[in-house]
């Protein structure tokens, strides 16, 4: 029997949503030998060992401890740690996910010593090249060999970027195998009661993304459309490290602190985190995968951002993507509050079973039968 070894590459949290499945499935199959890395790019010790408890991922077999820093230098250590692993492992393939530094690192490296690359989540684009992740995207993509997508139009922008047809793969959405394996389990958490919230009583909102939290007149104008908002029905925020740190910065701690219907809270493990998304009335994000999750969960989702790469979210799903003005928040908000949310229908294949697709293309690419 050909053993494939795989090495497989997490850097922030919402990978680990994205490879859990990926490495459940693999351990099915005596023909692959795995090993999980986990580059530090993103690291708080609690929170991910949280989301490896959560949802069953085993320890990393490596830790590179890369941390936060500019971009150039985050994935130069990346790449210097990575080719270091790639050269004592020796694997036959190099799996990345979703659209870190981490991704692009490894991407480079393992092409530039022959290892076939593939990409989950690929052909997803935003068309705005300020976003790093963009950057991130496009480059991952030109170099793998593998192109597992998430939806017909990632295929699309693959096709007019000039990748051969032969490399793409429609499986799927990982992040969806996820969800729907923990969905019951989440539901069975108290943290309604312990929060004193009632079922579709109350908005959650996600903010992080540098366009938003970094400018202060910006973030000044979104602090302006949750004052209203949380007037009419409770607010939680799970607060991401970069915005409580801005908020301090600009002097905008106190004026949010005034907020009587804003529920502060700490970063969220993966299930506390699906309860609350899954019984909200309404969701606030500027994050990608929030607007997949909320699809599914037939909760109406505003995207406070110009732009989106998972256009399939507005097309077929509960996504609405509003930008960050004040005044459309507020009316978009409230639009929802009246009814007026997008219903939204499940894109095709994602129903659970994305893993599974992915695993048999790559076992069929290894026995000659593609």
């Amino acid at each position: 029997m050909m053993v494939t070894r795989i090495l497989n590459v997490v850097g922030a949290r919402p990978n680990l949503i994205k490879m859990a499945p990926l490495v459940a499935e693999m351990a099915r199959h005596a023909e692959i030998e795995q090993m999980l890395l986990h580059t530090g790019q993103h690291y708080d010790e609690n929170m991910s060992r949280i989301f490896f408890e959560e949802l069953g991922l085993p320890a990393p077999d490596a830790y590179l401890g890369v941390g936060s820093g500019s971009h150039a230098w985050q994935t130069a250590q990346v790449m210097i740690g990575f080719e270091t692993v790639c050269q004592e492992f020796e694997p036959d393939l190099v799996m990345v996910v979703g659209d870190v530094n981490s991704t692009l690192a490894c991407a480079v490296t393992a092409a530039k010593l022959w290892i076939p690359v593939a990409h989950v989540e690929a052909g997803l684009r935003s068309f705005d090249r300020r976003m790093p992740e963009e950057i991130n995207r496009i480059v991952t993509d030109a170099l793998s060999d593998f192109l597992f997508t998430t939806s017909r139009d990632a295929d699309e922008n693959l096709l007019r970027e000039g990748i051969d047809a032969a490399k793409i793969h429609f499986v799927g959405n990982v992040m969806i195998d996820t969800l729907l394996r923990h969905r019951e389990r989440a539901s069975r958490i108290d943290l309604l009661g312990r929060l004193g919230l009632s079922p579709r009583g109350y908005a959650l909102m996600t903010l992080h993304r540098p366009s938003n939290v970094d400018d202060p007149a910006t973030l000044q104008g979104i602090l302006s459309a949750l004052e209203v908002i949380q007037a009419r029905l409770p607010l939680v925020f799970p607060i991401h490290p970069r915005t409580r740190k801005n908020l301090e910065t600009f002097g905008l701690d106190a004026r949010v602190a005034g907020m009587e219907g804003l529920i502060l809270t700490e970063p969220m493990g993966y299930l506390d985190f699906l309860c609350l998304m899954d019984h909200a009335r309404l969701v606030l994000t500027d994050s990608g995968g929030v607007q997949e999750e909320t699809t599914i969960l037939g909760v109406p989702c505003l995207t406070m951002r110009e732009n989106t790469e998972r256009p399939v979210t507005v097309t077929e799903g509960t996504n609405e993507v509003i930008g960050s003005s004040p005044q459309r928040i507020v009316a978009a908000s409230m639009a929802v509050l009246e009814g007026k949310g997008r219903e939204g229908r499940i894109p095709a294949l994602w129903d659970g079973h994305a893993a599974e697709r992915i695993v048999r293309v790559i076992l069929d690419a290894q026995r000659g039968e593609t």
